[in-house]
């Protein structure tokens, strides 16, 4: 990690809620990048206004064109240029002449390919302007609320998730797109969405710091490959992990990653270890893969604080009970819940004679919508239970939609946090959508739903100590 320079906060908010955005290298072929932004712009029914911005000075998809941003006549709050690399440092000096308040350049052939000095061209023109300029090489930004979204992607290709309180960083643009396409299967919305590339000016630091800040960001989902200002960095990653959860991917685990990095977005990807522990320090939840990125993120945002590290565990499938409660038994900071008398008293006067009144619950492979019922009432009563499992193997003749039906109405309800675990195919993954849209997160292995309950109590429990 390196510090390069004292820190300056940076006013992200023009590049995600602009006013006005001028596409420079907008086109009238739909292979061009330019044309995909337009495109998606119009596409997402933003309200600002847009000023294509092509050489030719040709009207592009009914609006009118301007052949450079200084004959739009008027300041823009964002700048996208989509143009080739060598004419880029040029172009962003027109923009800071003609007052843009902000730039992408989702244009690569910067650092990554070798070509530090026109980078250090772009950042010099940056920095005199003082005109926060995210990229180069990267996919940009989209926020739903205000519909802005400089994402070269086609609509048909990339679904675009739900207005929520999850905001995501991704350094690169492909692990960005494939986050936001899955997410859209993970029953959380988006808050904000940064793809910073090489991050010539605008970095890791800068984004972290506004997203701190922004009370629309409730979590802050990243995945990096390098740290470039550490001191910066950590300070303010003490900072977040205070007020809201922060999951973390860093890629370059080994050398060899490391130097797949440094080639990807020049990126000095740095000593693992050392980050981690910075991560750690700070009350960071490091994911080791996108997929516990997913699981971490649905947690944070779905579940209130757990009181204690008491899990019960109800199932219809006693095999599935036995490898849920070696789960727990495995992950670090959870316990398997014993149950109240109480409890037992009530289970008892409302479960068959075949059911085995222990934790794990097995409600038998019969059970229904008001066995199910039955057994979370008495779960969500008891003081000595912190956290739920309901697990429902869609493939017994009892359950279907009016279980996930039940499972909602007590998720709607509960005060603790409460989570399902479903594994299967095609009537499954119906259910498993009908649960995930009502805000029941739902994981597909009895491991991933411990370690995101773990997650979630360390998080809680790493900021009542400060």
């Amino acid at each position: 990690m390196s510090n390069n320079s004292a820190y300056k906060r940076k006013n992200l908010t023009p590049m995600l809620k602009p006013r006005s955005v001028a596409i420079i290298g907008a086109s009238r072929d739909p292979s061009k990048v330019g044309h995909v932004i337009l495109q998606n712009y119009i596409n997402s029914g933003y309200d600002g206004k847009i000023y294509p911005v092509n050489k030719s000075g040709d009207d592009i998809l009914g609006l009118k064109t301007y052949k450079s941003i200084s004959a739009i006549g008027s300041k823009v709050d964002l700048a996208v240029i989509a143009i080739p690399a060598q004419f880029v440092p040029e172009v962003l000096d027109e923009c800071g002449r003609a007052g843009a308040r902000t730039a992408v350049v989702v244009s690569g052939g910067f650092a990554e390919v070798g070509n530090v000095d026109l980078q250090r061209r772009l950042t010099a023109v940056a920095e005199k302007y003082d005109m926060p300029t995210l990229g180069p090489n990267c996919l940009g930004v989209m926020d739903p609320r205000s519909r802005s979204d400089t994402l070269f992607l086609p609509t048909y290709k990339l679904s675009k998730p739900q207005i929520g309180g999850v905001s995501f960083v991704a350094q690169s643009g492909a692990v960005g797109s494939t986050i936001l396409d899955l997410i859209v299967g993970e029953g959380f919305g988006l808050s904000k969405f940064f793809s910073y590339g090489n991050a010539a000016h605008v970095d890791e630091v800068d984004i972290m710091d506004y997203l701190v800040r922004d009370d629309e960001t409730k979590v802050i989902v990243m995945y990096i490959e390098g740290v470039n200002r550490g001191r910066d960095f950590f300070r303010i990653a003490k900072e977040a992990g205070r007020k809201k959860p922060v999951v973390v991917l860093k890629a370059g685990r080994t050398a060899a990653g490391q130097a797949a990095a440094h080639s990807h977005t020049a990126s000095l990807a740095g000593d693992y270890e050392t980050h981690e522990a910075l991560f750690r320090q700070a009350g960071f939840t490091i994911a080791h893969d996108i997929r516990e990125l997913l699981y971490y993120a649905k947690i944070f945002a779905s579940e209130p604080e757990p009181s204690g590290p008491n899990v019960a565990i109800l199932t219809n499938g006693g095999g599935a009970g036995v490898l849920t409660t070696d789960a727990i038994a495995a992950t670090s900071g959870l316990k398997l819940a014993s149950f109240s008398r109480q409890t037992l008293d009530s289970l008892k006067k409302t479960m068959p004679p075949l059911v085995n009144l222990r934790n794990p619950l097995d409600v038998a492979g019969d059970a229904d919508d008001k066995r199910y019922g039955d057994a979370l009432d008495a779960l969500s009563k008891d003081p000595a239970i912190d956290m739920v499992i309901v697990i429902t193997l869609f493939q017994t003749p009892g359950a279907d939609s009016r279980v996930a039906s039940k499972l909602i109405e007590f998720k709607e309800k509960s005060d603790k946090p409460l989570i399902n675990i479903s594994i299967g195919s095609g009537y499954t993954e119906m259910h498993k959508i009908m649960m995930e849209s009502a805000g029941l997160p739902v994981y597909d292995s009895p491991a991933a739903a411990a370690e995101s309950l773990s997650a979630l109590l360390k998080f809680y429990q790493f900021r009542s100590r400060k």
